[in-house]
Order: structure tokens, then C-alpha cells, then sequence
């Protein structure tokens, strides 16, 4: 059944950068910023979607999902990749659960290439890399690592180390050289860059703002991200993200008969 929202115009919305697909402001549930370094996480709930937007071109933003009813069902990366037989994420890809559900879809993204291989920094090779700066002396210029991050968001859910799972880099490209190592691609990110994120399930959402592992600059920099939520549906008959391989649709209809 196709969604109610899919016949809705979009309207123009001043606070969104003019590379950005606009929506009509009367859908939208909220926005704010994440500041660089900073981590956030909450409840989005199935018919809702996120919009990250790069503002300068040089974040990073990891995430993990969870189903929000049962949270022992998160994001599967394996699942994930074989099933859409890509090594990275972009429009039209779906992120799958360890039980063959869809936690969320991507309908439209500027980016073109979100990395699913290398993880977060923790605090030893955080230091290693940009020192120690802690918040006794730092305050909010303090060095902040992935890691502890997501822990410190998943701890307000009885969540732990045991439930960091591979996670998504949204923003960045870490693609193999002719050796087969993975190199960072610098020129990958520009200003103003947005990827849309469809709950197909009640989903708890985890984010960092924290470099990625990969990224060469010298100097602990992170930018800030913008977070903006609106009602946009599920995905319908003919949507991009369905209909992109069989294993998706097969996807989607388990998640569905989840909802019956």
C-alpha cells in the first residue's frame, strides 16, 4: 500500500541548504545541531525520516541502530552489504537487521559513498593521534573518541560495549588502493551534502560526530552536523529503496508482517 505522505509537494524550507531536497515545513518534528565532537541518540519512530547535512564538508557522523522494542535486533553490516552486494551505502540502500529486517532506507543522498568498514576510534589510538585535551582543563574543546561516545548515549538505554556492532560512517569514503588498503578519499565530502534516513521500524538512533578513523588531518577539528526530522511515510509500492533488489523487497515485507 502506498504511503499517504507520497503524494504530498514539497515546499521550500529557508533553513536547508540549497542543495537539499525541500519538504513541506507543516511535516517537520524537529532540528538541531549536533556540534562537532558531540553525540546523540533517541526514538524515530517507523514513518519518520532524518536529514544529516555536512554544513562544511568535513564531517563525520557514526551511527548505530537498534530495533527500539526488542534492542537485542540492531544493525547487521554483513547482512547488510551481501544482500545489496555493495561495500558501501548511498541512495537506494536499505540498512538491514540481524533478522532480515529493514531498520531504515535511504531514499536520497548528495554523498554518494558512506563507509561500513572502519569503525570508530576509541580513546587510546583517540590520544595517540590528537593528544589528550580532557574536560577539566578543555571544557567543551576537550578531545572526544567514538567509542566513548556511543557508550555514553547507549548507557542511558541498558546498553553497554557488548552492543557496539560495526557501525555506519556517514559522510565518508574509505575505498582500497591497488594494494587492497583502504586509503580515506579527502576530496569525497563537500559543503552542504545531505543524506535522508527512512524508519521503516521503531528505531533507536545513535550518533557521533567524531572523527573518522581513517581522516589524515593533524588537528582534532570536528565540524558540526544539522539534524532535521519530519513525517515522511514509509516506503511504498514502487519507492527506490523496495524495489532495488529482490532481497529488498523480501526485506521490506518482513519488516511489514512485523507491523500486521
Amino acid at each position: 500500500m502506498a504511503s499517504e505522505f507520497e503524494t504530498l509537494t514539497p515546499l521550500a524550507r529557508g533553513a536547508v541548504p540549497a542543495s537539499s531536497t525541500p519538504f513541506a515545513p507543516a511535516l517537520v518534528l524537529w532540528e538541531e545541531p549536533l556540534p562537532g565532537g558531540a553525540h546523540w541518540s533517541g526514538l524515530l519512530r517507523r514513518g519518520n525520516s532524518l536529514r544529516l547535512i555536512d554544513i562544511e564538508g568535513r564531517a563525520n557522523v557514526s551511527a548505530l541502530f537498534f530495533n527500539y522494542e526488542d534492542r537485542s535486533e540492531r544493525y547487521n553490516m554483513p547482512d547488510t552489504l551481501k544482500a545489496q552486494r555493495t561495500a558501501f551505502l548511498t541512495r537506494g540502500h536499505v540498512c538491514y537487521s540481524d533478522m532480515g529486517r529493514v531498520l531504515c532506507s535511504i531514499p536520497e543522498d548528495t554523498c554518494g559513498w558512506h563507509d561500513t568498514f572502519c569503525g570508530v576510534l576509541d580513546a587510546e589510538r583517540t590520544a595517540a593521534k590528537y593528544g589528550v585535551a580532557r574536560y577539566q582543563e578543555q571544557r567543551n574543546a576537550m578531545v572526544r573518541n567514538g567509542m566513548d561516545a556511543f557508550l555514553v548515549e547507549l548507557g542511558k538505554f541498558g546498553l553497554g560495549k557488548r552492543d557496539v556492532v560495526a557501525n555506519v560512517n556517514f559522510f565518508s569514503k574509505a575505498a582500497p588502493d591497488a594494494a587492497g588498503a583502504l586509503q580515506f578519499d579527502t576530496a569525497h565530502r563537500a559543503p552542504g551534502q545531505f543524506v535522508d534516513l527512512r524508519f521503516e521500524m521503531n528505531v533507536l538512533v545513535v550518533l557521533s560526530a567524531t572523527p573518522h578513523p581513517f581522516d589524515p588531518a593533524p588537528r582534532y577539528d570536528p565540524p558540526p552536523v544539522s539534524l532535521t526530522a519530519w513525517r515522511s511515510g514509509t516506503a511504498g509500492a514502487v519507492d527506490l529503496c523496495r524495489n532495488a533488489c529482490p532481497e529488498n523487497e523480501r526485506g521490506f515485507i518482513n519488516t511489514e508482517r512485523w507491523f500486521l
